[in-house]
């Protein structure tokens, strides 16, 4: 009966959380594009008042990106997917993205998280822009819905770029090794 009700309850997260990312698949282009950048201010609102000293990062930096992802790891896969924005502050201009991960490891949950990165300088956000790809490891614990739960999310600074994730909602546990895909959206630039 326990394994049912946790089964069940796995279930009911991954509708929530695909229901969040299709969201911002629905609509006119337009309608998709907006839905992006209200998403964007929303986490950037929630960082701001969690680590307020991002603000200043995200000012001085060469831009950063906001995605929106979920994320389903059955004990020894992970898979994920999600879609956002990067910002050039030099040019002002927006790319819209999409994002696809993979993943081996240990662990069961569904994750419905967002994910902000600085880009210090030029030449990691064109790295990022030209190539988009990230491979590297994740441990963490979250159990969280709405405004219940807790969540042990993680600060990372690599090859001149931080990476902040924020988790929405979702109950996981894991520990895995994946490689993360992002590319433009060809639709919405």
């Amino acid at each position: 009966m326990k394994t049912m009700k946790t089964a069940l309850g796995m279930l009911a997260l991954l509708v929530l959380t695909s229901c969040t990312i299709s969201g911002l698949n629905n609509g006119t282009p337009e309608q998709r594009r907006q839905s992006i950048q209200s998403m964007r201010q929303e986490v950037l609102a929630e960082l701001y008042a969690i680590k307020p000293d991002t603000r200043a990062q995200l000012v001085d930096a060469a831009g950063y990106a906001v995605f929106s992802n979920a994320n389903i790891n059955l004990i020894i896969a992970s898979f994920g997917g999600g879609i956002g924005v990067i910002h050039d502050n030099t040019s002002g201009v927006d790319t819209f993205m999409r994002m696809g991960e993979i993943g081996i490891g240990i662990g069961a949950g569904v994750k419905d998280f967002r994910a902000v990165f600085v880009f210090h300088d030029a030449d990691a956000l064109e790295r990022f822009l030209d190539v988009g790809i990230s491979i590297g490891g994740q441990a963490d614990a979250a159990a969280k819905a709405g405004d219940l739960g807790a969540a042990v999310g993680g600060e990372a600074v690599i090859d001149n770029v931080s990476v902040y994730q924020l988790t929405q909602s979702g109950l996981a546990l894991q520990a895995t090794v994946k490689g993360t895909y992002y590319w433009q959206d060809s639709d919405l630039n």
